[in-house]
């Protein structure tokens, strides 16, 4: 049928009906494709590239980034709804779903001859009630209690992976942020390192209370493993650098070019043993030193600090500087004329692992770390590439919590509360834009009905089952997936984030609003501007 047809180069204008069923078909066909990975018991999508690699995940984010995805529409919704995830961290299937559903349900009245202007106040009014609702009815929350953040990692991490995987990820997360977490500062996720290693299986993952680093010492002699490690950390060149300016040293002999010679090494050489005489002076009795230096140490130096027990890693990454000092404590060093033993931190491991061609530097029990490393081990790299979603997933969640100190009840119930709260506003709207209030109350309750059918219960049955126990004043609003009756999400400790779930139902509203006014798709005759 020519109204169901994608934007084609034989169709330069979609004129209003047709853009509008357009519109709608993309919106439902890409709900379509996402319903079924909703929840803990969603399923799984195999993306196949090109080459021929094959990738299995039921992380929406991830689908609707590298599915090719050609109508406009759906693309504008998959747009949309991975900004959700950008700015939130989750919530992408959901704004796929409850856009899609607004659309279908518009759909009903457009055919009656609602004109779409009506639909979308009244769309616009339920937004704004229904925001003030959430803001209204949030549960604010000790969101330092590690029980409580346990359960608010689980709901998000059982829905990404298997529960196994998934439990013992939920530990890894808590304690990542709550390692990071500074009083009266906002919490930087960028202080959690994620460090993924091909090696045994995923259960053998943890969390490193300090960092793990890509590389090892650059010198055969030097030692592997280390107790009581003072941490040195530099970013000053132990090699001779030749001048940035056009320059030259002229001789005219032999003994002028050794003695030039000479100088050069002398210069690395005294910078090397003031680093030599630091490590004596700070020691004690059983203690050594690491030395982690951003720029380079000649394959002399290296010698030096190898006869003395001293561990080098030179050309350390830039990211890793800032949280050695924050995991290990001490004071990054410019200048190494100035060090003093105060610069030092400290940490009670430090050891080398050799994995093929790589090579690993584990630095652990710090005392009072700020930044952390939680080391992802796989069999396969489809099996780490799916935990680092579902970790970066779980990190957002929990400080998500801890950011906003609200939360809002799980397992569907927030959708049907709003449900209803959108079925008593709609009696104080006047006129037709009660469709529109109409169409958005009954979109919510997609999600709901999606979790029961991807547990395999009976949608309607279990729909009706949860508004029945709203109307009578049960806190009985969630669906148990396992048994398909209702339960109260807020006891069972199935809990939405708040900024997540708020975000989700404004940009489904804006996106939804603004499909349902386009009567026109036309082809552009040149390159559009980006924004």
């Amino acid at each position: 049928m020519a109204a169901t047809q994608q934007l084609n180069p034989n169709a330069d204008v979609l004129k209003s009906g047709q853009a509008s069923l357009m519109n709608i078909n993309a919106a439902r066909g890409l709900q379509d494709v996402l319903k079924s990975n909703l929840g803990p018991k969603g399923t799984l999508k195999m993306l196949v590239g090109g080459a021929g690699d094959i990738k299995l995940t039921k992380d929406g984010n991830t689908l609707l980034h590298e599915m090719q995805i050609q109508n406009p529409t759906a693309c504008m919704i998959a747009r949309i709804a991975t900004a959700q995830d950008d700015i939130t961290g989750d919530g992408t299937t959901s704004a796929v779903l409850v856009v899609g559903e607004m659309m279908k349900q518009a759909e009903r009245h457009l055919s009656d001859g609602v004109h779409p202007r009506l639909l979308c106040e009244g769309i616009e009014l339920a937004k704004t009630s229904l925001l003030e609702y959430i803001d209204r009815t949030a549960l604010a929350k000790d969101c330092a209690d590690r029980d409580l953040l346990l359960q608010i990692a689980q709901c998000s991490l059982r829905t990404k992976m298997h529960r196994e995987l998934a439990d013992m990820f939920t530990a890894i997360c808590v304690d990542a942020v709550l390692t990071i977490r500074k009083p009266d500062t906002p919490l930087d996720l960028h202080m959690v390192e994620i460090m993924h290693m091909q090696h045994k299986a995923g259960t053998d993952s943890r969390l490193v209370k300090g960092l793990v680093l890509d590389h090892g010492g650059r010198h055969p002699g030097m030692p592997k493993q280390l107790s009581k490690v003072r941490v040195l950390t530099i970013n000053y060149d132990l090699e001779y650098m030749r001048s940035e300016v056009n320059s030259g040293f002229y001789y005219s002999n032999a003994e002028e070019r050794e003695k030039m010679v000479q100088a050069e090494r002398k210069w690395v050489d005294d910078k090397t043993k003031l680093i030599i005489d630091l490590k004596r002076k700070a020691c004690g009795e059983g203690e050594t030193m690491v030395v982690i230096n951003q720029k380079g140490i000649d394959p002399l130096a290296l010698d030096l600090l190898a006869k003395e027990g001293i561990l080098a890693l030179r050309r350390a990454k830039r990211r890793n500087m800032e949280r050695i000092t924050l995991a290990c404590g001490g004071e990054q060093v410019n200048s190494i004329d100035d060090m003093t033993p105060e610069v030092l931190g400290y940490a009670e491991e430090v050891s080398e692992q050799t994995l093929g061609e790589e090579t690993y530097t584990f630095l652990e029990g710090v005392s009072n770390p700020f930044s952390c490393t939680i080391l992802i081990k796989g069999a396969h790299p489809h099996v780490i590439s799916q935990i680092k979603e579902a970790v970066r997933d779980g990190l957002r969640a929990v400080s998500n919590a801890v950011t906003d100190g609200q939360l809002l009840p799980g397992a569907g119930g927030i959708e049907v509360l709003c449900h209803a709260h959108l079925m008593e506003y709609r009696k104080k709207v006047q006129g037709r834009a009660k469709l529109g209030v109409q169409t958005f109350a009954d979109a919510l309750l997609v999600i709901p009905k999606t979790l029961a059918d991807n547990a395999g219960y009976d949608a309607q049955d279990a729909l009706l089952k949860l508004q029945e126990e709203q109307e009578a004043g049960s806190p009985k609003v969630g669906l148990d997936v396992e048994t398909g009756e209702p339960l109260d999400p807020c006891a069972a400790g199935l809990w939405d984030n708040f900024r997540v779930k708020r975000q989700m139902l404004d940009s489904a509203a804006v996106i939804a609003a603004q499909l349902l006014l386009v009567d026109e798709v036309i082809r552009a005759g040149k390159q559009m501007k980006k924004g």
